[in-house]
């Protein structure tokens, strides 16, 4: 009996000297160190949680900005925002790839224009090898992110053969929720779930390629005008501008509702807000509800870096 305690003993010393070893090495998080140290197993890491980090996609903190203390995921009643019509959120973390949202976070919405960042990844991950844009289309691809022109997303939709695009989007970013919807980019079918896995998508280089990621997220953050709201516009000025975005906005005849689509993508992190609700209550009803998720949902999670020489 006592052979056997010493037995156990030693397996339970090497088992938990194994776990501290994956935890030092960063391939697993304290939580599953608290399952494993428990139940003595674990399933294998996901692969978002051993791949390292992502230069391209701007996994590093930004200059001037450090990442706040880890508050772990938001919890489904994190966000309280009063709304009359609809509105859902999705928070997805990317160094775990966990998502979390609101009740209804897998209803159906629609993204307006900010189905104009997947146009712009997927005709630029097609390219043929070491073929580059001409100067025309990367201006017209450039006015398509920033300044959400209709008419340069119009002929990139064509070219990219319409629904098959939004099908591409729906097959390469692992879509659950969504769908096209005939022959409209407008018009595609998401939730706030699916939106959230776009932006990681976006992010992860799954979308545009290896050679097109970093420029697509560089002109995702210079958006500018009249798209340039939401979720973002919750952080402080100087960290705002960091934050990649794409967002949608239209009064939508047919129902005469206002349609908003919010998409935001952090370091590490991933926000989405989708919202319909009476014309009457106008567009900047709508800002500022995406607005209200995103300081709900990233208090806490990224400031300023302290002053030179700061105690």
């Amino acid at each position: 009996m006592a052979r056997h305690r010493l037995r156990r003993h030693r397996r339970r010393r090497r088992h938990h000297l194994f776990v501290v070893l994956l935890l030092a090495a960063g391939l697993i998080g304290a939580e599953v160190v608290h399952e494993v140290i428990r139940h003595g197993a674990a399933d294998p890491a996901p692969a978002a949680l051993v791949r390292g980090p992502d230069p391209a996609a701007g996994t590093e903190p930004a200059a001037g900005a450090t990442a706040a203390p880890d508050p772990g995921p938001p919890s489904p009643d994190a966000v309280r925002v009063p709304v009359e019509g609809f509105l859902s959120w999705a928070f997805l973390d990317r160094r775990s790839g966990r998502i979390t949202g609101s009740a209804n976070h897998t209803a159906p919405s629609d993204t307006m224009s900010m189905v104009k960042a997947w146009l712009a990844a997927d005709y630029l991950r097609r390219l043929p090898p070491g073929e580059t844009p001409t100067e025309a289309r990367l201006d017209a691809l450039t006015r398509m992110i920033r300044d959400s022109d209709n008419a340069a997303a119009q002929d990139l939709f064509a070219v990219l053969g319409r629904r098959r695009s939004i099908e591409r989007l729906v097959e390469t970013c692992g879509l659950t929720d969504s769908a096209p919807y005939h022959d409209a980019w407008s018009n595609t079918v998401v939730s706030a779930r699916d939106t959230v896995r776009i932006g990681l998508c976006l992010a992860d280089g799954r979308a545009a390629g290896d050679r097109w990621t970093p420029w697509l997220l560089d002109e995702m953050r210079r958006v500018r005008g009249v798209g340039d709201f939401g979720i973002r516009a919750a952080l402080p000025a100087d960290l705002a501008p960091q934050v990649a975005i794409k967002n949608g906005w239209l009064l939508r005849d047919e129902d005469g509702l206002w349609h908003i689509a919010c998409l935001a993508i952090g370091p590490d992190w991933v926000v989405a807000a989708l919202a319909r609700y009476p014309g009457r209550l106008g567009f900047e009803y709508g800002t500022g509800l995406c607005r209200d998720v995103g300081g709900q949902l990233l208090v806490g999670r990224v400031r300023a870096a302290p002053p030179p020489n700061a105690p």
